[in-house]
């Protein structure tokens, strides 16, 4: 597998870029994202299918800057797929005969029910999310999985896309005919898709309204991937975008100035399509065919699966800023040690354990940045840097236990911003606690092998060694509530 691998996805209304760069066997970050929206289906719908000559040009162009990023990036591997306009389009071998004479590109043409795959895979291996339906609303199609317990269903793809539907709907202001063309096509779903109220969206017009939604309800984090929202709460914003006179009036949404042309018809098929399978929660998924390409070449030989409890945002991290690793070992078996202690007294439920264990793991990524303040750093750097597998509460979560570990315990002042996104004061405060606690004691740096008791409200954490440094950051530490804890040498 190449280090450094390219993936190009020839839309109907964009193409877009990405490069990867692995850093282990899993391990692997995105260097470089490029967009252009060539439109290449602009006029074909009105024409039977046909690709226009305009386009084709726009979108050679953009290719060949594309090939060119590539190249000074040192890809060693591009792949480069197309979707429904060139799957559709019956003069389509003349671009891509052009493309690989000229710029010496293979394009692979893959089919719906591929495309509703590749993004599929994305979904599963880089969101939380178990099981959903996922939807990428496209120019020229919509693809569609069904997914339960990170499995694969059931994928298909129906003819209904903005670019598409413009052209033979809306230009003539036949909403009502749309509405009901939408419907028609969705009554293809197998009845399977009608039980699941979790959905995922993929894709552009998904990504803008989720902006939309972050932009009109203040919401703390401006992060798409992982972000979700309440349909029903939340149609209104939907209602006062289709609502819209003027560009100007979607600026307000926070749409974007290049999405000003399709948001309209994107956000009037999605809620067709929210309303008919009676959606409850909406997920949104900053990754799609492109990433799930490059899974599917990374993971070829694990059935596109990471293995698991593996995270890939974490594992890049680790690989990238923290360079000893047996430092990352100890700290995180140190914490799970001391939070499996101190139980009977925090009484927290156990499914924080593990947030507790990637914020030993990762609070050294600071220091890589800059000693001092590295907490602060660190802290900052991971909300932005988990991009993979966490929903926005989680990533908080580990942010914020990662900041306050220090001598004082956070306060409801200190969390007040992302309130909403956090557990109870008391939990915060034992897991910055218990991390702060771990700090301490690996203050040597010497990976020390500590034994630890807890009877009669006292905490005894026995060495052979006497420990004059950690002895004095102990007596310093603020605790959530009053107990005995001793450093004793034994």
């Amino acid at each position: 597998m190449a280090k450094i691998t390219t993936i190009i996805d020839i839309g109907s209304n964009s193409m877009r870029m990405v490069v990867f760069k692995k850093t282990s066997r899993f391990g692997f970050h995105l260097i470089n994202e490029t967009k252009s929206k060539v439109k290449i289906s602009q006029g074909c719908y009105e024409n039977g299918g046909n690709l226009q000559e305009l386009p084709m040009q726009r979108a050679f162009d953009a290719l060949e800057s594309f090939v060119n990023i590539a190249k000074n990036l040192k890809s060693r591997k591009i792949l480069c797929v197309a979707t429904s306009a060139l799957r559709d389009a019956p003069n389509s071998k003349i671009f891509i005969s052009k493309v690989s004479k000229q710029l010496k590109l293979n394009i692979k043409v893959i089919d719906g029910e591929k495309e509703a795959y590749l993004g599929a895979v994305a979904v599963t291996n880089l969101l939380s999310n178990n099981s959903f339906i996922s939807i990428d609303i496209g120019g020229g199609s919509t693809e569609f999985s069904l997914v339960k317990d990170k499995n694969i269903l059931h994928t298909i793809s129906l003819n209904i896309g903005t670019v598409r539907l413009d052209e033979l709907f809306f230009k003539q202001n036949k909403k009502d005919e749309a509405k009901s063309y939408i419907i028609e096509q969705l009554k293809s779903l197998p009845h399977e898709y009608f039980k699941q109220k979790d959905i995922v969206g993929l894709g552009g017009t998904a990504r803008a309204l989720s902006r939309a939604i972050i932009t009109y309800n203040s919401y703390p984090i401006d992060v798409l991937h992982g972000f979700s929202y309440n349909y029903p709460t939340n149609k209104h914003i939907f209602d006062k975008i289709l609502d819209t006179k003027e560009n100007k009036q979607l600026k307000k949404f926070d749409i974007r100035k290049d999405r000003f042309d399709t948001i309209k018809v994107g956000t009037f098929i999605f809620n067709t399509i929210l309303e008919y399978l009676k959606v409850e929660d909406v997920y949104t998924s900053g990754v799609g065919v492109r990433e799930g390409l490059y899974l599917t070449d990374i993971l070829r030989n694990s059935n596109h699966k990471f293995p698991s409890n593996f995270n890939v945002s974490v594992k890049s991290l680790l690989d990238r800023f923290v360079d000893d690793q047996k430092q990352t070992s100890y700290l995180g078996n140190n914490i799970s040690k001391l939070f499996d202690v101190l139980e009977p007294i925090h009484k927290i439920d156990s499914s924080y354990k593990k947030y507790l264990i990637i914020s030993a793991k990762l609070q050294q990524i600071g220091v890589s940045l800059n000693f001092y303040k590295n907490s602060e750093h660190s802290a900052n750097f991971i909300l932005n840097g988990l991009n993979y597998g966490f929903t926005h509460q989680q990533r908080v979560l580990i942010s914020t236990i990662i900041k306050y570990s220090k001598k004082e315990l956070p306060t409801q002042t200190d969390i007040q911003k992302y309130k909403e996104l956090l557990p109870d004061i008391n939990i915060i405060q034992w897991l910055s606690y218990i991390h702060s606690l771990n700090k301490i004691l690996n203050s040597e740096f010497l990976r020390h092998p500590f034994e630890y008791k807890f009877e009669n409200n006292t905490l005894d954490i026995i060495s052979s060694k006497e420990h004059y440094i950690i002895k004095r950051g102990l007596k310093k530490l603020r605790k959530p509530v009053e107990f005995e804890l001793n450093l004793v040498k034994g």
